[in-house]
């Protein structure tokens, strides 16, 4: 029913194989696994589920250890990724919080450089007081990354695009370097493209990563995250934590993110074509320095983001002339974006890393790194382009 194959799109990223659509709609959806024969799943609310006799379930005994509503959102989500095991966590930090978890003291973590402010301060300010060595590395350099390695490393981190600075890691390159040694888990946070626009464990990955908070749900009105892995030992380990650190989501959220993968595919088309104007009409303009984005061939990883996904999403960054000054006028004269922190729905936002989404990075690893006052991220949502493209020429014009 499902096909997959690999070739180029008239933008020069990778194809979209067949199929991605109709097992959004269809996994895990089949009528005949309720007695009702619903077509859209039912939320189950109940905590607890009648046993025939003692230890003796139908799969479902707590609902903290499984849940109807919640195990068709798994098996879906597993599908998207080329998959075998989800999992659903409470939120996208919940979700590397249970794979920090799966570590003791004294095993090394390799972690991008460039990472979402809560994932960075997690594992400065709570893996490494759990005795967890951790070092921050530039992931597009492949010999910092065979550098990095220890013999008690046990965990690769990483993000591409990252956050907030959208370069592009090499996926295979990096798992390839990080599975010489046994034992070592890679990690994908693949939250910047969902599974529709890149898919990690096609590229070597062990387990992908989301927060479920952002495009895999689209309207900023849940709370979630998961993982995907086919690897049945990691996941055994992290279903064990799911449930016994408790970090579970609720059924009504479960319901709402498995609604919202049904126009996943739609969605990203839509944001992929808005945030690739908006990066060309960026860059054209007298008021802004440098536009991140890969989807321009001014992106440093320009052709490795086309040999390795399907197009770039709404997420993207520029530098705009000035400092907090300019910036600030900038964002605060916006009038179709809004100024707020998060990303993926199906409304535009736009914010200033530097004194929100990153403040918690320390001052001298932001300097390093180039999150500066003057750098601006954006998330284009599914508003009419001329619409956007118009907000940010008049906001530009008040710099």
């Amino acid at each position: 029913m499902y096909f997959k194959y690999f070739t180029t799109s008239d933008d020069g990223f990778l194809s979209q194989p067949k199929g991605f659509a109709t097992k959004a709609i269809h996994v895990g959806q089949d009528a005949e696994q309720w007695n009702s024969m619903a077509v859209v799943p039912p939320i189950s609310m109940s905590t607890t589920f009648k046993q025939s006799g003692p230890g003796q379930h139908a799969g479902f005994e707590y609902g903290r250890s499984g849940n109807p509503t919640r195990d068709v959102l798994e098996r879906c989500l597993a599908s998207l990724d080329n998959g075998r095991f989800g999992l659903t966590f409470s939120s996208g930090l919940g979700a590397t919080t249970t794979i920090i978890t799966m570590l003791q003291n004294g095993d090394h973590i390799v972690a991008g450089d460039d990472l979402y402010g809560g994932t960075n301060r997690l594992l400065r300010n709570v893996a490494l007081k759990m005795g967890i060595e951790v070092d921050f590395v530039d992931l597009t350099n492949l010999q910092l990354v065979e550098q990095a390695i220890k013999p008690n490393t046990k965990l690769f981190w990483m993000e591409t695009p990252t956050n907030p600075l959208l370069k592009v890691v090499d996926i295979r390159a990096v798992s390839e370097i990080a599975h010489k040694q046994p034992g070592i888990v890679v990690v994908v946070d693949n939250t910047f493209l969902s599974s529709y626009l890149q898919r990690p464990l096609d590229l070597g990955a062990d387990v992908v990563m989301y927060s479920l908070t952002k495009y895999m749900n689209g309207h900023s009105d849940v709370i979630m995250g998961a993982m995907v892995t086919n690897d049945e030992q990691v996941y055994e380990r992290l279903k064990f934590l799911q449930n016994a650190a408790g970090i579970v989501p609720s059924p009504f959220d479960c319901y709402l993110v498995n609604r919202s993968l049904k126009t996943l595919a739609l969605r990203m088309e839509r944001h992929k074509s808005n945030s690739l104007a908006i990066a060309k009409f960026l860059q054209t303009h007298p008021n802004v320095e440098r536009v991140l984005h890969p989807g321009l061939e001014s992106h440093p990883q320009h052709e490795l983001a086309k040999r390795q996904t399907y197009g770039h999403s709404g997420i993207m960054s520029f530098y705009i002339r000035g400092g907090l000054e300019e910036s600030s006028n900038f964002l605060k004269a916006l009038q179709v974006f809004t100024l707020a922190e998060s990303l993926g729905g199906y409304e535009s936002l736009a914010e200033l890393p530097s004194v929100m989404t990153h403040a918690s990075v320390p001052l001298e690893q932001r300097q390093v790194l180039g999150i500066t006052d003057g750098l601006v991220r954006l998330s284009v949502g599914l508003e009419d382009v001329d619409d956007l493209i118009a907000d940010l020429k008049q906001a530009l014009a008040k710099v």
